[in-house]
């Protein structure tokens, strides 16, 4: 576009005909205004909460607060609990959406009351949040707050960096959120398959909003990764070495490196199609020397390893919360260990079985089959390995074992669909099938949304010093587990009658009875998001009584349960020594957990940085003006991200010291909080007389 085009049209393609009530209005036959309806609500819906949020703000006066203490802080742990609360609110709205498509197919049979465009966007939109704003959030955010206390160190390699990503995450998120208020959101899937998505099938602003909003969150995962693997390599404390981390720990690396050399092929492939739809290239057209297979494998060598990426993570959880709530040493550390490093390898090696029914020849089908068997095994010895760990333990009904039970029944429930989907000839007859949905979903939602939860619930009160309400917790927990089985256990059964996934309605009666078990599942589902909202509601309210200011709730057996909680910004007034596996355990059992040091000295942090909300907010204009072509915001955008950066150069006065005697005012009062509480038994550990100090049981600590 000229330069006078720019002035001449200043919001580029932007009008009236972008508000979701538009078409409504314009053309008002009954399907326009269900969906109209629909649409106008959910819109509603996202700026009243962020209406109520400001005036919140403004009324309390919390704006220095949100800005000094939150937003531009580079403490590891405050922009973990920022990555969480984007994970929380992304994953509402992707329910809601979840809980609207199953109430569609419900009424199928008879065309339903959505358009299939409005369904298509449903789709899209929630497969995107759950894997991109959702999950990798949340993941993200366990990560940043836990593991850095896991190794002994006082926060990640780059904190600034740190923020940045968080900044790029949440530009991305706002952009999902801001396409359900102006303008639609792609039709092509959480895949984004050209040549759907190409400008000439899908001309509008959707797959703009899919590229812009993928393309910032791929940037923030890439540079999360380099982040959290220099930090697991260098920053360990003193004898903290590889084969003695925690198991979470050793996921988080693993995920780190896959983040590393798997993103990149996402942000390539985004590019590129963002090539094709504004300057007129010819990746992957059907004409001109495009290849639309070419997205597809650069789609895939990210999307199977992304698979993986989210899971392991919570296979650290699992790992962690096991060990802790049985009262024994994690059994098969090494093989845990060596389990996750052949997940990681393997991950590489399988993505072409998406292509199964796209042509390849039998032998590459084949080679792709044993590999998609092949990765299994190691997830298998992990199972095998938690069970042995319970084997005789002392097993405590708490919500996050409850979480850890139902996961191991369902994964493995969904590893045996997975080993039938490993098999070409099987996947060649149900691959367009809701068969795969319940597939997918079965590995995702316990192995991955259940793990998140668990973490949530284990190290709530590290974070926040007061611990969640166990009955609405258990309640959630429930509906959870029994919410997805209804939900999902009936598309197996609909899958092999033939029911094709993504789609708006059917002509089969057949279908009609299982499908409104999914849709009363889906929405005990909602009940059991909306359980987890009220229990922390009740949790905060009840929070005096719940107070875990020692900081050892569950009898911990990792450095992060070896401060008070919430711990300090520095983490530790003095970095630990670590002499073997599970230190905290080790300290506790040879009486050395509570100590003084003789000196204290100065600690050095960084200063508070505007880089990460800036680089955001930047971020966020730059995506909205792609999207619309709003060229001027675009330039001024690009301008705005240069500047910054030429400005972040010159910045001299990027540390702070903690004087020595603030550090050691604050560990005596930790230490004499300690000691002025009375050590509670495993029975006692979700009881009032909880003060955060289990007394010390003989539970073994690994050599």
């Amino acid at each position: 576009m000229s330069i006078a085009g720019i002035f001449e049209h200043p919001l580029g393609r932007l009008g009236p005909d972008a508000l979701p009530f538009w078409q409504m209005l314009q053309h008002p036959t009954e399907g326009n205004i269900i969906n109209g309806c629909v649409a106008t609500g959910a819109a509603s819906m996202v700026v009243i909460g962020a209406l109520v949020m400001v005036v919140l703000l403004t009324r309390y006066r919390r704006w220095g607060v949100l800005w000094s203490d939150w937003l531009t802080s580079p403490d590891h742990k405050k922009i973990g609990i920022m990555y969480v609360a984007i994970a929380f609110v992304m994953l509402a709205r992707a329910l809601i959406e979840a809980v609207l498509m199953r109430a569609q197919q419900a009424f199928g049979l008879s065309g339903g009351f959505l358009s299939p465009d409005h369904f298509a966007q449903l789709f899209s939109t929630h497969g995107t949040i759950m894997i991109f704003f959702m999950a990798m959030p949340f993941l993200t955010g366990i990560i940043n707050y836990v593991m850095p206390m896991q190794i002994g160190a006082r926060d990640v390699s780059f904190p600034v960096l740190n923020s940045i990503s968080l900044g790029l995450t949440a530009a991305g998120a706002g952009l999902v959120m801001v396409s359900l208020v102006i303008g639609k959101f792609s039709t092509g899937g959480w895949f984004g398959y050209p040549p759907f998505t190409e400008a000439s099938f899908s001309p509008g602003v959707g797959p703009d909003y899919w590229i812009w909003s993928l393309t910032l969150a791929s940037l923030g995962s890439t540079l999360t990764g380099i982040n959290f693997a220099v930090t697991i390599y260098k920053e360990r404390a003193p004898g903290m070495t590889l084969m003695r981390m925690p198991l979470f720990t050793w996921t988080a690396l693993c995920t780190s490196i896959l983040m590393i050399f798997a993103m990149p092929p996402l942000t390539v492939a985004t590019a590129q199609l963002a090539l094709d739809r504004y300057l007129g290239f010819h990746y992957f057209t059907n004409a001109l020397g495009g290849n639309m297979m070419n997205f597809a494998n650069l789609f895939w060598l990210f999307g199977h390893p992304e698979v993986y990426i989210l899971i392991l993570p919570s296979f650290g959880v699992f790992s962690e919360v096991i060990s802790t709530f049985s009262g024994k040493v994690l059994y098969g550390y090494r093989s845990l260990v060596m389990a996750t490093m052949a997940i990681t390898v393997l991950s590489f090696t399988v993505w072409l079985h998406h292509f199964f029914t796209m042509g390849q020849n039998a032998n590459m089908n084949a080679a792709f089959g044993i590999a998609s068997m092949l990765i299994g095994v190691p997830t298998g010895v992990k199972i095998y390995d938690w069970m042995l760990t319970m084997f005789r333990g002392r097993v405590r009904f708490t919500v996050p074992m409850v979480y850890s039970f139902g996961f191991i029944l369902l994964f493995v429930l969904g590893g045996m669909s997975g080993i039938l989907l490993a098999n070409p000839s099987v996947d060649y007859q149900v691959h367009n099938t809701v068969f795969l949905v319940a597939h997918f979903h079965n590995m995702a939602v316990p192995g991955v949304l259940f793990g998140m939860l668990v973490a949530y619930h284990f190290w709530f009160p590290k974070a926040f010093g007061f611990r969640l309400d166990e009955r609405w917790g258990m309640v959630s927990a429930l509906c959870w587990i029994f919410g997805f089985m209804a939900a999902f256990f009936p598309l197996y059964v609909l899958g092999v009658m033939g029911l094709p996934r993504r789609t708006v309605a059917y002509s089969e009666a057949s279908y009609v009875p299982l499908e409104w078990v999914a849709f009363l599942g889906a929405l005990l589902i909602l009940v059991a998001l909306g359980s987890l909202l009220w229990q922390l509601r009740v949790s905060i309210r009840h929070r005096d009584e719940n107070r875990v200011a020692a900081g050892d709730p569950w009898n911990g057996r990792s450095l992060e349960w070896a401060t008070s909680a919430p711990p300090p910004e520095y983490n530790f007034a003095v970095i630990p020594s670590v002499e073997g596996r599970d230190a905290f355990a080790r300290a506790k059992e040879e009486g050395c957990a509570y100590q003084s040091p003789d000196t204290y000295r100065d600690i050095e942090l960084p200063r508070n940085s505007a880089m990460g909300p800036v680089t955001g907010a930047i971020g966020f204009a730059l995506g909205f003006g792609l999207v619309w072509h709003i060229w001027w915001l675009v330039i001024l955008s690009f301008l705005a991200a240069v500047t910054t950066l030429i400005v972040r150069g010159f910045a001299r006065d990027t540390t702070r010291v903690v004087p020595a005697d603030e550090v050691r005012r604050e560990h005596l009062r930790w230490i004499a909080a300690v000691n002025a509480t009375t050590a509670v038994s495993r029975v006692d550990e979700c009881r009032p007389v909880n003060d955060g100090r289990a007394r010390y049981e003989a539970i073994g600590v690994a050599p």
